[in-house]
């Protein structure tokens, strides 16, 4: 039988959680603007696009490393044509987080989610990043680390959060060396759950079929606060193998999602994008469903059940569709 002091702890957690979930713009989805960064040189218009789609937004950025410098780059193999972070994200986006904290307008904080995918984990390449997050504190959502894992802080809204993905090494970096008190300047997704020793078809079978306690059984920690999925744990082979959307999918979906912020955890599906070649502005045939009816079909079904963060290619059209909807 719990007593009376484990059953008030349990429920400050749920509370804890709960509330974490509500920062993120009321609980409500939004557009993710999946690769917002230029390729070679090209698509640099990319991060004035996501920004003209409306807040909030979550904006994705690659990282790499060129002479120890943190630029934005698709690859690992940089040759310094790649902007600097600093220059391409912070110093961009310097005017509206600027006007925010000028207006004070907490509730409707945070403006922009900055997700970084790291190309490398060098240890040399976290500590700069870890740096230059330092450099602009006074605009990043942050919370205090506890020095139980498991008990989640409150966050300190402010009009930038910024999140980054599973690898333990970052956790090491960027939650476990930061001293009990300190802030926590970005949260890591839930760790992936690893299918070995299968066949691809296989594997797609698993990540579509497993149930959602069996994708994700840790809880949410203080450092850990979202879950990073691709379409393959909703339909069977992700985009380039889907049909016609059906009842059965949308229940898969409602049920990830569902469990997801039963757990406490926001979540993230990518890449969810449908042109024909014509409008391809440099995007990834992986994520593209085909035509824009069948993305519409998604994105419709993602914002029905709740998904935080719906990246896609097509900011603007997401950005359009979801005020359609809402």
């Amino acid at each position: 039988m719990r007593t009376t002091a484990a059953v008030a702890l349990i429920a400050k957690l749920a509370f804890a959680q709960s509330g974490s979930l509500e920062v993120l713009n009321h609980g409500r989805p939004m557009v993710d603007a999946h690769n917002c960064y230029p390729y070679e040189g090209r698509w640099r218009d990319r991060i004035d696009r996501a920004l003209s789609a409306g807040f909030p937004v979550s904006i994705e950025q690659d990282i790499a490393s060129y002479r120890g410098r943190v630029v934005v780059s698709h690859t690992t193999k940089t040759t310094g044509v790649e902007p600097l972070l600093r220059d391409y994200f912070f110093e961009r986006v310097r005017p509206i987080i600027e006007k925010a904290l000028a207006e004070g307008d907490r509730s409707h904080w945070p403006l922009i989610t900055l997700h970084f995918d790291f190309k490398s984990n060098d240890p040399p390449l976290l500590r700069a990043v870890w740096n230059l997050l330092g450099e602009y504190e006074g605009w990043i959502t942050t919370a205090r680390k506890t020095a139980d894992p498991r008990q989640l802080a409150p966050f300190d809204p402010k009009p930038l959060l910024v999140i980054t993905e599973d690898p333990d090494i970052q956790e090491q970096a960027f939650f476990t060396d930061v001293p009990v008190g300190g802030k926590l300047r970005l949260f890591g997704s839930a760790r992936r759950h690893e299918i070995e020793g299968k066949t691809r078809e296989e594997r797609e079978h698993l990540l579509a079929t497993l149930t959602p306690s069996e994708l994700l059984s840790e809880p949410p920690t203080n450092y850990r606060r979202w879950w990073n999925n691709s379409w393959h744990a909703v339909e069977e082979g992700g985009q380039t193998k889907a049909h016609e959307w059906t009842p059965a999918a949308e229940q898969r979906l409602r049920a990830l999602v569902d469990y997801a912020h039963h757990q406490g955890y926001w979540i993230r599906f990518y890449t969810l994008d449908g042109f024909g070649e014509p409008d391809n502005r440099g995007w990834d045939a992986n994520y593209n469903f085909g035509s824009r009816d069948a993305v519409i079909v998604r994105w419709r079904a993602a914002i029905r059940a709740g998904v935080d963060f719906i990246a896609t290619d097509q900011y603007e059209d997401l950005a359009a569709f979801m005020k359609q909807v809402n």
